[in-house]
């Protein structure tokens, strides 16, 4: 395998019926679609320009506009529904999920659009551009939040992008809804046997959500909300369960996170458009479902 392929001939067999295919019309020569996909690989592994693609990929041009028509359709959320069926058929889901974020700091050159700020943010359609673009001013300067809902093995379910300001706990909700796995018969599960994550998602709105959905929630107490619930005394009512030794199992969500930023253009963020760096982090998820589907 030389340095520009990327993709085993595995792998592209399960993702190659998702893509564009010849269609037998005169015209122009319809490009290589795993040397397209590939140069997009290549391109956010690097961190590169466009314009900086190796010729072995062909025009830049063509890469970048199959990523942006890829971005638009939703092809890679599709992939990636497919691959996590398939998956969970052959039992390689664990339903024990976790939740976490990452930060990805933008690049100026992603930074030159304008900006609604204050706008909602694309927690509930990602599939639309959001008014801010999904760039925020946190304390490190403007950047882009990645929410990944993750399985026991640390492979990603459910995917989103937020500014950088954003609270990590307003993201839960959203991504739990948008958990979908579908199945041969009878209706896709959306629902996970436990939920793991950090104190920042302990709250009285997701707690009760979790418990009303009998998801178990392995979520540690702050110290705030420990000493508020004491002071009340008997109406404070009882501290919420919490399994110390489930929660180690929390690592899986931080352990994929470092493999998303071996992408240097996703530890980075070049996208101007949220649309288009959210579909980068979905590519990034089917390629690590399609190694866990072998």
């Amino acid at each position: 395998m030389s340095r520009f392929q990327l993709l085993s001939d595995d792998q592209w067999v399960l993702i190659a019926p998702f893509l564009p295919s010849r269609t037998g019309r005169r015209g122009r020569p319809f490009s290589d679609a795993r040397m397209i996909v590939e140069g997009i690989i290549y391109r956010y592994r690097c961190g590169i320009a466009w314009r900086d693609l190796p010729r072995e990929f062909g025009p830049w041009q063509t890469v970048w506009r199959w990523h942006r028509n890829l971005a638009d359709d939703g092809t890679w959320d599709r992939v990636h529904q497919a691959l996590l069926t398939a998956a969970d058929q052959d039992g390689k889901i664990g339903w024990t999920v976790s939740v976490d974020s990452t930060i990805a700091r933008a690049h100026q050159h992603a930074t030159n659009l304008t900006r609604l700020t204050g706008a909602g943010s694309n927690y509930t359609n990602p599939d639309v551009e959001p008014p801010d673009h999904a760039i925020g001013r946190s304390r490190g300067g403007l950047s882009t939040k990645i929410h990944q809902l993750v399985d026991d093995h640390g492979l990603p379910l459910v995917i989103a992008v937020a500014p950088g300001q954003a609270g990590d706990a307003p993201a839960l909700l959203p991504l739990l809804r948008r958990l979908r796995v579908a199945r041969p018969v009878g209706r896709p599960r959306t629902r996970p046997d436990a939920v793991r994550g950090d104190k920042a998602y302990s709250s009285r709105a997701i707690r009760a959500h979790l418990h009303g959905r009998g998801i178990r929630a392995v979520i540690p107490q702050p110290r705030d909300q420990q000493a508020h619930r004491k002071r009340r005394g008997s109406h404070g009512g009882r501290p919420p369960g919490f399994d110390a030794d489930d929660y180690k199992g929390r690592n899986v969500v931080e352990r994929r996170f470092c493999d998303v930023k071996q992408w240097r253009g996703l530890a980075t963020r070049y996208d101007k458009l949220a649309i288009m760096f959210r579909a980068a982090v979905t590519l990034n998820a089917v390629v690590a479902w399609t190694q866990r589907c072998l």
